[in-house]
């Protein structure tokens, strides 16, 4: 089938979830569709990635949107417009006019957008087009919304909320076919527009051989670790979260304890953690993420918002990496409290499962155990990408 594909980032190299989810499926995907890359960039640098792409796609074009996404130009055009800033700051124009001119070239069979921002950057068309949301975007903002206590700003999110809600509830009924990462999301997102026969569950993956060519390499003191990218909401939260509720406790009780902070752009409050206490370490973007979770004893996830399937869990399971959750984490995975994970919803909970789990050597080699199996049965791309598969073709029938 030809396919055309949009996404609001260059799927490599990988750095965020949504990344690895759009390299891994075009990888898998290669041999049996050909697939026309449109992708989203910030800056001119990411170009030396594109030949990286077309390794699996028949054309890979780019367009620039803002490098930042708090300018003037991107705040004035929202507040002079019926989209959202998450939709203005995610828009190139260009892009528009080149999707029209393809899709007026060649006979595509599918059009597949990644996340419900890009949608405005189509025409209308009687070319089916499936809509994938890794996440539930207003959700995240709304949890956000609900911590600040400054209303004049808090009245704007609000206001910004609400176009959320409206452009993608509407995205999710324009589209012939949506895909979500889970159960949960699509229950979710049924009960909010009905039609649950239009909802597919592709879940999010992991390459389970890929990360066992590596051994783990723990250092001597005993190491949480906290992954994932900065540039999302309730990663921010959690971290914030574990650092000042749940990591003075820790060390109370295990004073030599460390923990390492792993993600993409880390904001400066972030940074400003390992300035203020020895103990804390934070490091950017990680050449080689298997190296995080091979060089510490323990993955914490205390995540509080947002929907979607957490790479981090997976990747930690992957890594033979005990893991110690909020439920919102493993949300939907069907991971089981005791058995492949432990969950804990408190600061006092989780600092105390954290440091049982330090103590316990046989408990971490049975969840890290009982966790690969989980993942390398359930999640694997190579899994994955057949039921993606199996949606093109159902679609393509249809076409």
């Amino acid at each position: 089938m030809k396919i055309l594909m949009l996404t609001p980032y260059l799927p490599y190299p990988l750095l965020s979830g949504g990344q690895i989810r759009t390299y891994n499926l075009l990888k898998k995907l290669a041999n049996k569709h050909e697939v026309t890359l449109f992708a989203l960039i910030k800056d001119d640098s990411e170009k030396q990635y594109i030949n990286e792409l077309k390794k699996y796609c028949a054309k890979v074009q780019v367009f620039k949107r803002s490098k930042k996404p708090f300018t003037l130009k991107n705040i004035f055009k929202t507040a002079f417009s019926s989209f959202p800033f998450l939709v203005i700051r995610n828009h190139a124009k260009e892009t528009i006019t080149a999707v029209e001119k393809e899709l007026a070239r060649e006979k595509y069979d599918l059009i597949h957008a990644e996340t419900f921002y890009m949608m405005p950057h189509l025409p209308k068309t009687d070319i089916p087009t499936i809509l994938v949301e890794q996440t539930i975007e207003y959700l995240g903002y709304e949890s956000f919304s609900n911590k600040i206590n400054f209303p004049f700003i808090k009245n704007l999110l609000n206001l910004d909320i609400k176009k959320i809600i409206k452009w993608e509830k509407h995205y999710w009924n324009s589209c012939d076919k949506l895909i979500v990462m889970s159960e949960d999301d699509k229950n979710f997102i049924a009960k909010e527009i009905g039609h649950p026969e239009k909802i597919a569950v592709v879940s999010n993956g992991v390459d389970t051989s890929w990360f066992e060519e590596k051994k783990k390499n723990l250092p001597q003191n005993p190491t949480l670790l906290s992954v994932g990218t900065f540039n999302w909401l309730p990663n921010v939260e959690a971290v914030n979260f574990l650092v000042n509720e749940v990591w003075p406790k820790v060390k109370e009780q295990i004073p030599n304890a460390k923990l390492w902070i792993v993600g993409n752009a880390p904001t400066p409050e972030v940074y400003k953690y390992q300035e203020q206490d020895a103990s804390i370490t934070v490091t950017g973007g990680i050449p080689d993420i298997r190296d995080a979770f091979n060089g510490a004893h323990i993955l914490t996830a205390p995540v509080f918002s947002g929907k979607g399937t957490r790479y981090k869990i997976l990747e930690a399971m992957a890594s033979h990496t005990p893991i110690i959750a909020t439920d919102i984490a493993v949300e939907g995975l069907g991971v089981k409290n005791g058995e492949h994970v432990l969950t804990s919803n408190t600061a006092e909970a989780m600092a105390n499962s954290a440091v049982k789990l330090l103590r316990d050597l046989p408990l971490r080699e049975k969840l890290a155990k009982n966790g690969f199996k989980f993942v390398k049965e359930n999640y694997d791309w190579q899994e994955i990408s057949v039921k993606l598969d199996n949606i093109y073709k159902e679609i393509g029938k249809k076409r």
